[in-house]
């Protein structure tokens, strides 16, 4: 008689990060608000991907035949008041403004979660001094940090300022200003989760203060962190855009949304469609941006998956 040796299987094994992203996107497209604000946001990043081949022109090419042509179904957001393609240049200006606001986003929620990390655990003067520090950045508005920090590297940097106003600038300006609030958020959870049973556990055998930071308590923090990055990022965009259009952001010719509306608003008698387009732009992506953070702030507060 066979005797058979039954297989072992980890049915209980922790569900992986690609498998809990996949169930956040299964979740996200339940709910008509957060699918059509998250469908938008995957539209416009792959705008931002494939941008050069789907833009029929170059987004500076000027069609000098064409100047100032009205919406069409040759130019279907029409050109401006040099002849440039208003649709090439929305399409073309995604890249731009995604990876800055998505770069700017991504680095501040890495910096503020690690600072508010040690800084919610360890207490004490360390706590004391990097909050007090935040809380004197957060005391000014964000565009007007933005405007002061931004003069701040014109005056640094001198003749060399135009390597900066190209974008590297705004990412630097965008980490700052929104590190010390991802930070705040992070410490807020760490001080509710740090007193509990298997904290306490971990300290007892002797785990080191970065394992238990990172793999401990971490998980504990990623339902508000998702939620706080999505903020920012919208809010990212949107400031991104307002740098832009005051005109000490990207500097032209690059298709910035924002710097294409300060344009189209000093002709808006002659190309008004060259303002509301790249407009009506910007306001589509923060609105689908914001549905999408609802969304995942539903989701986590549901507990409709696990963190």
């Amino acid at each position: 008689m066979t005797t058979t040796i039954p297989t072992l299987n980890k049915i209980d094994a922790a569900p992986r990060w690609e498998q809990r992203l996949l169930a956040v996107g299964r979740e996200l497209y339940r709910r008509p608000a957060s699918a059509l604000g998250t469908s938008v946001v995957m539209l416009f990043l792959v705008l931002a991907f494939f941008g050069p081949m789907l833009a029929p022109y170059d987004f500076n090419q000027q069609i000098y035949a064409d100047v100032r042509q009205a919406p069409s179904t040759t130019y279907w957001f029409g050109t401006d008041h040099l002849g440039r393609d208003v649709f090439s240049r929305v399409v073309l200006g995604a890249r731009s403004i995604l990876s800055i606001a998505g770069g700017g986003t991504a680095v501040a929620v890495v910096i503020g979660t690690v600072i508010g990390l040690v800084s919610g655990y360890r207490g004490g003067w360390v706590d004391e001094i990097i909050m007090r520090s935040f809380d004197s950045l957060l005391s000014l508005p964000a565009l007007l940090l933005a405007l002061l920090l931004l003069g701040t590297l014109r005056s640094a940097f001198g003749e060399n300022v135009s390597a900066i106003s190209r974008g590297f600038g705004v990412l630097i300006i965008l980490i700052v200003v929104y590190t010390p609030i991802v930070a705040r958020v992070v410490r807020s959870v760490v001080l509710a989760v740090k007193s509990k049973g298997f904290i306490e556990a971990a300290r007892t055998q002797g785990e080191s203060q970065a394992r238990i930071l990172f793999r401990e308590i971490l998980p504990s923090v990623v339902p508000a962190l998702a939620v706080e990055a999505a903020l920012r990022f919208s809010y990212a965009i949107f400031l991104t855009a307002s740098l832009g259009f005051l005109g000490i952001g990207v500097q032209p010719p690059n298709p910035d949304w924002g710097l294409m509306v300060f344009e189209g608003r000093q002709n808006y008698s002659q190309v008004p469609w060259a303002m509301y387009f790249p407009a009506i732009t910007i306001s589509l992506l923060v609105v689908a941006v914001n549905l999408m953070a609802d969304g995942v702030k539903r989701i986590f507060q549901t507990g409709e998956i696990n963190a």
